[in-house]
């Protein structure tokens, strides 16, 4: 039987004072923990398998209860999420789902917002879905490949990258609809994919990336990822997850 290794970690990185990262591989969420070392589960394949990561907007109170929100409710709709209008659904379910959770907060709470990004596994194909900007990659052994879509604007003259987001889950004071990436790619023994938050991505150009995920499989893979975002300083909280597709 084909299954599927996730090796998942979540930390708040170097600088934040808390964690505002979730994370959700089938029925297991991490909410706003710090898990230095990786853990790895194993799914056989056959129910859908959704993993994601949700990464709470900065500078806006109530993040951490934003991304949580979201990947518990997927946690709980991932095994119905059979093809892309599925996910969809389910994406524009976790917005509205934020802004009543927003508004039943009062004050403290009316921008809370999320980005989310992650993959739902079938037995032979895969659906990549994501709103904001974490991040969705292939990882085959001959170089990472960008599989999502990001919501941001050009970074400026001289950076690499921008914090500024176009769409989220939430984070406005009125409901605001969204437009959630998702397409479908074949599916077979020996793909990975690498789930991240932009704790990773913004320190860590694609080519340590690459050169991590050539090394090494699973939890060793994760950890090294993390590491060398730690040695980067690690400005921003760093939730990953690594997929491994395999026979057994």
């Amino acid at each position: 039987m084909t299954y599927a290794a996730v090796s998942a970690l979540s930390h708040p990185g170097l600088i934040r004072d808390r964690n505002e990262d979730s994370l959700v591989a089938g029925p297991w969420t991490l909410c706003s923990t710090v898990t230095e070392n990786p853990q790895t589960l194993v799914f056989p394949l056959g129910t859908p398998l959704v993993v994601a990561v949700a990464d709470g907007l900065g500078g806006q109170p109530g993040g951490e209860v934003a991304s949580a929100l979201v990947v518990r409710r997927l946690a709980a709709t991932g095994p119905r999420l059979t093809d892309e209008d599925e996910v969809r659904t389910a994406l524009h379910a976790c917005n509205r789902e934020v802004y009543a959770a927003a508004g039943a907060g009062g004050g403290a709470l009316a921008t809370m917002g999320t980005t989310v990004a992650g993959a739902v596994v079938l037995p032979r194909s895969l659906l990549v879905f994501n709103v904001g900007d974490s991040r969705v990659f292939g990882a085959p052994r001959d170089g990472v490949l960008q599989v999502s879509v990001d919501d941001s604007p050009p970074p400026e003259p001289g950076q690499r990258t921008t914090s500024l987001v176009t769409q989220a889950l939430g984070g406005t004071l009125g409901h605001r609809a969204i437009t959630p990436h998702v397409t479908a790619a074949p599916l077979a023994p020996g793909d990975r994919y690498l789930i991240c938050t932009d704790g990773l991505t913004d320190p860590l150009p694609n080519d340590v990336l690459d050169g991590v995920l050539r090394e090494y499989d699973d939890g060793r893979a994760a950890f090294e990822l993390w590491k060398a975002a730690i040695k980067a300083g690690g400005p921003d909280n760093i939730t990953l997850a690594v997929v491994r597709i395999a026979d057994p």
